[in-house]
């Protein structure tokens, strides 16, 4: 007995030894990696945006487009009211248009002090006190892009391209079962309702603000005054722009949208689409929309910011090749 159990001994040394140096002589795992050669967790980041959304009473929908391939996607359902965010969609449904009658966006639009409303959101009427005064096509975009002007939207849909064709050609960039725009801003003012009604799902606006920076839509003179000009505005600095403006190198070009607030308090939309280029090279679009947020537009605007905020730590700690 007792040397059978000095052999067992000896068996059992020997089998510890050879799995220690079995251990030391294989080459240590990589990391998994994505089809494009990414180290990007795509799970981990839905999570983490998961944990966040549920901190909030209300709907939150994200979408994340990196690098143009990796893709996530939080309650991306198609119930979120665009608001102003379709005036990315009208600005393009124009140049289409332009291109297709070989027009310039330095055509110039004559309008009517009195043919404005001068209850809407409208920086423009406090630039031109004038009973009538002319701006180009592209001054009028930039009012909609740079500081989401409701009168040069309305009057851009009446005098140029209306809603139903900024719609159908909208289905040529995106999924029909994506989006829908039905009504104008002046519409939606008279009847808060019909918000609901110019809906997207957040991954919907994330593939057409991101086909804007990385495909051909229309012709690149237009494209590029577009892309441009998104990187100029100034609406909605405290959501995804909040934890990049200080982060060196990063850039961001963006539209925002927000609804209105009912009688029971109930903030209609709060959103915000953005294309966000790092210093090493990475890109991603966000998209996030909030719906029916039981709270104000700055608690709205804390959701966004930090998601905002996840996205960008995920994203430049991952590698990307």
């Amino acid at each position: 007995m007792a040397k059978r159990g000095k052999a067992f001994t000896v068996v059992l040394g020997l089998f510890l030894v050879a799995v220690i140096l079995l251990f030391f002589w294989l080459p240590p795992s990589e990391p998994e990696k994505n089809s494009n050669g990414s180290l990007f967790n795509a799970g981990v980041l839905s999570d983490t945006i998961s944990r966040i959304v549920s901190d909030y009473p209300g709907e939150i929908g994200v979408a994340v487009i990196i690098n143009n391939t990796d893709t996530v996607a939080v309650n991306n359902k198609i119930i979120y009211p665009m608001m102003s965010v379709f005036k990315v969609h009208q600005a393009l449904a124009i140049c289409h248009d332009f291109d297709s009658k070989g027009l310039s966006l330095d055509t110039l639009v004559t309008l009517k002090r009195s043919e404005l409303d001068s209850g809407t959101w409208s920086p423009m009427m406090k630039d031109y006190l004038e009973p009538e005064f002319a701006l180009t096509v592209k001054e009028l975009l930039r009012y909609t892009l740079v500081q989401s002007d409701n009168n040069a939207s309305n009057l851009m849909f009446k005098r140029l391209v209306g809603i139903a064709e900024t719609d159908s050609f909208i289905a040529t960039l995106v999924p029909r079962s994506n989006f829908r725009i039905v009504y104008t801003e002046s519409e939606m003012a008279s009847d808060h309702a019909k918000a609901y009604s110019n809906y997207t799902s957040p991954l919907g606006a994330a593939i057409l603000v991101n086909r804007l920076f990385t495909d051909s839509l229309v012709s690149r003179e237009k494209q590029d005054f577009v892309k441009a000009t998104l990187g100029e505005c100034f609406t909605g600095k405290d959501r995804i722009a909040a934890p990049l403006l200080t982060e060196e190198g990063v850039t961001i070009a963006h539209k925002t949208g927000s609804g209105y607030i009912n009688e029971e308090g109930i903030l209609a939309a709060h959103n915000d689409v953005a294309y966000v280029c790092l210093p090493n090279g990475v890109r991603y679009t966000l998209a996030v929309f909030v719906k029916d947020f039981k709270g104000d537009e700055p608690q709205a605007a804390k959701a966004i910011a930090r998601i905002s905020a996840a996205v960008y730590g995920n994203i430049s700690n991952a590698v990307f090749q």
